[in-house]
């Protein structure tokens, strides 16, 4: 595996999911494939589980690892092409990103989308350089788009969790004072359409997401409907898609926000969240704090998500 962005770059889900269940039960089992490489971590955002998660992961296969948040720690990169650099911007990525690859072995990239232009957020242009200049293999930490190791760890955590073969899984919008990326909608229902669970998305209209990553699953605009007999309810609050809309807040509809009322629709759902999560905006405090929140066990797996992916990169290097 020389990058990891989408579903498809793991292969097939039941294998995938049963190596990240015997690395959790073995997590130092392999850390001879580690030794002596150097795993490199580009923030150009925060993070608080991706940046621990992903470097225990590393450690725990015995790598080296080197955290470079760009927007402290570095120059401030330019990042378009055939700009003249006449700005506060020293450094261009075009020549920043061939020297981060000769320090290390494999590159972890965090890019968010900036909301300015949907087109060059969803052609992934910070990402799609490192891949095509660092001369290492890359993997998504988040990007604009996409955040495939926040997906596989919930994969991992619904199969620990379920109780049938063929579960609900009902990935809800919910309400945020900021206009937030679609990247972790679009990779858990890219992720989700790829098995074979009942999925549904809900969301108010305007909030559609790129059919790309909605692939088959069911829209259904009535979130109590969506809710009935679900076994899993995942919250997420994202900003329009859709033009001329982009990146912006259609509405703050309360009415939206998981309830102890809307999981009473539930087939006694379990609650997940990526985090960090607006307690009383995307849910109430007695939801989260709930038995059926299954929110830290979920990003626990993020560490065994992690570790698959380099893993897996490792064994081909």
């Amino acid at each position: 595996m020389k990058t990891f962005v989408n579903v498809e770059d793991i292969g097939d889900l039941k294998a995938a999911v049963k190596e990240a269940l015997e690395v959790k039960a073995n997590r130092f089992g392999y850390k001879s494939l580690g030794e002596n490489k150097t795993l490199l971590m580009v923030f150009f955002n925060s993070s608080l589980r991706t940046r621990l998660s992903t470097q225990k992961a590393a450690m725990n296969l015995g790598m080296n690892v080197i955290v470079l948040d760009v927007n402290q720690g570095a120059w401030k990169l330019e990042t378009e092409r055939g700009v003249i650099m006449d700005s506060d911007k020293s450094e261009h990525l075009l020549e920043a990103i061939p020297v981060m690859g000769s320090y290390c072995d494999v590159i972890g990239v965090r890019s968010f989308a900036r909301f300015e232009n949907k087109k060059d957020d969803y052609e992934e242009k910070i990402l799609q350089q490192f891949i095509q200049y660092s001369g290492k293999p890359v993997f998504a930490m988040e990007t604009a788009t996409v955040h495939p190791l926040q997906a596989f760890a919930d994969l991992i955590t619904i199969e620990e969790f379920k109780k049938v073969e063929r579960p609900k899984v009902v990935l809800t919008w919910a309400p945020h004072p900021k206009a937030l990326p679609q990247a972790v909608p679009n990779s858990f229902a890219q992720w989700m359409d790829a098995t074979d669970y009942d999925f549904v998305i809900t969301h108010p209209k305007g909030y559609e997401l790129d059919p790309k990553f909605a692939g088959n699953a069911r829209i259904e605009y009535d979130q109590d409907k969506a809710l009935e007999g679900a076994d899993f309810v995942y919250a997420k609050n994202w900003s329009a898609y859709t033009d001329p809309n982009y990146g912006q807040i259609l509405c703050k509809d309360m009415s939206w926000t998981v309830t102890t009322e809307k999981m009473a629709l539930t087939n006694n759902a379990f609650f997940m969240h990526c985090l960090p999560v607006r307690r009383n905006m995307i849910v109430s405090d007695d939801v989260i704090e709930s038995a059926q929140s299954i929110v830290i066990p979920e990003a626990a797996n993020r560490e065994i998500s992690a570790q698959v992916v380099l893993k897996r990169i490792l064994e081909q290097l």
